[in-house]
């Protein structure tokens, strides 16, 4: 049942990033990746606040309510700061490479994380079962066939976007590793203030947005913040805590699945028969990568 549940909320990420791709790619080119990311990590800590305030007002009025201790404390704000700084690294990084490309298969690298994330377990122990692997190649069928249009082509860009699927593999690898150890909303919390601390401390070195910019972008801004990083990363953590990390990572790309959905009911787009054949196969690698199997399924899970 907690699988089940970590599975629904991480489809819900999906959906959510999915259907707002195109909203908060709207900010590109007119701010810069350094402020934008430090104005989206702070407002993703602002809509948070109430909830962890709300949180450790409900918690201390119970009767079993017990004192964090000093280890738990620290697990905290060390696992929300290593995830901060990951994802910090990982969307600054993607962010510049999509400004620096216009290759069409630049939607096809970004979700490299899928095959990255269990590679990078293998160096940790981790296991993958043969289904893990099967599943992960049929996503990146279906990526290729949904993202590709043109041909496959590499560019300086591409290069730096396949460098920022790398970094959220780490960052999936890491909140795996902290969100069983702490409550999901503090993560989330301590995540994103990271993320605006590390940013805001490079804005006055790197930052070239003038104000008027910003004000003019608000919206997108706002959006990223408060939905992307704010709700959709928290939620992320929450909902790995049931879920193994490769799995996590094949459920989060069907984002771009609700991507081409969100394009057909906003703008009127018929996907194409190789993007249905496309949305098809990811959403079978998704099964087959839950889909229990006889007396062997208790074994499938990777450890």
């Amino acid at each position: 049942m907690k699988s089940m549940r970590g599975s629904l909320i991480l489809l819900l990420v999906a959906c959510l990033w999915g259907s707002t791709i195109t909203i908060q790619g709207m900010a590109g080119g007119t701010v810069d990746v350094f402020t934008f990311q430090m104005l989206r990590g702070f407002l993703g800590a602002l809509t948070l606040t109430p909830v962890v305030l709300c949180g450790l007002w409900r918690k201390k009025r119970r009767p079993d309510y017990v004192k964090p201790t000093a280890e738990e404390r620290r697990s905290l704000w060390i696992g929300g700061m290593c995830c901060g700084l990951a994802l910090a690294a990982a969307a600054g990084v993607q962010y510049l490479g999509i400004s620096m490309t216009s290759s069409g298969s630049v939607g096809f690298v970004a979700a490299m994380y899928i095959l990255f994330v269990p590679l990078l377990g293998l160096f940790f122990g981790r296991r993958v079962t043969g289904r893990v692997w099967c599943s992960v190649g049929i996503a990146l069928v279906a990526l290729y066939l949904m993202a590709v249009k043109d041909g496959f082509s590499v560019s300086a860009g591409d290069l730096i976007v396949l460098a920022s699927a790398l970094l959220y593999a780490v960052h999936i690898l890491c909140v795996n590793h902290f969100s069983p150890r702490a409550d999901g909303v503090q993560l989330g919390f301590v995540q994103s203030l990271t993320v605006g601390v590390v940013y805001a401390l490079l804005v006055p070195f790197f930052g070239t947005t003038a104000f008027a910019a910003v004000r003019e972008m608000w919206f997108p801004i706002v959006f990223a913040g408060v939905l992307s990083n704010g709700i959709c990363f928290t939620l992320q953590i929450i909902g790995q805590k049931f879920t193994p990390p490769t799995t996590a990572s094949l459920i989060m790309s069907t984002e771009s699945v609700f991507a081409l959905l969100s394009a057909m009911v906003l703008t009127g787009t018929i996907p194409t028969l190789r993007e249905g054949i496309g949305c098809a196969l990811m959403l079978f690698a998704v099964l087959l990568s839950k889909l229990p199997i006889g007396r062997l399924a208790a074994h499938e899970a990777e450890n």
